[in-house]
């Protein structure tokens, strides 16, 4: 039962993290290549389509877990520490207040297109 618990608040952090670079991707202060971890991470997290789809048996799940985590580990290396305080606390209160991920239909319409556009050029290629 231990390691159930365990992975839960892991994931919890995962989650956390993920709307904290939600926050951290607006902050002044945020240096431009972390911001563009952050919005990478972001969309990768929102996107509707994964690197290695899920029906892949175990690969399909470890870019799940390997690869956000570490795109989260990245940006969270690349922020200042008092950016990465005020947008964790941010991200906390909104998760408590509301208890739903931040939404963005500009970002959600960027990840369809940009989908298209790698099915489009995969199918000319092809």
């Amino acid at each position: 039962m231990k390691i159930m618990k365990i992975v839960s608040l892991w994931a919890k952090g995962i989650k956390r993290d993920a709307v904290m670079l939600w926050f951290a991707r607006k902050h002044p202060d945020t240096p431009l290549l972390a911001k563009i971890v952050c919005v990478v991470a972001v969309l990768y997290a929102l996107s509707p389509i994964d690197l290695v789809p899920d029906f892949i048996p175990i690969l399909g799940y470890v870019d799940d877990a390997l690869l956000l985590p570490a795109m989260i580990w990245l940006a969270v290396r690349l922020l200042p520490p008092q950016v990465l305080v005020l947008c964790r606390q941010q991200a906390d209160d909104w998760m408590r207040q509301r208890g739903v991920k931040p939404r963005s239909y500009i970002g959600a319409a960027i990840v369809v297109a940009i989908w298209c556009l790698i099915g489009y050029l995969c199918w000319r290629w092809i």
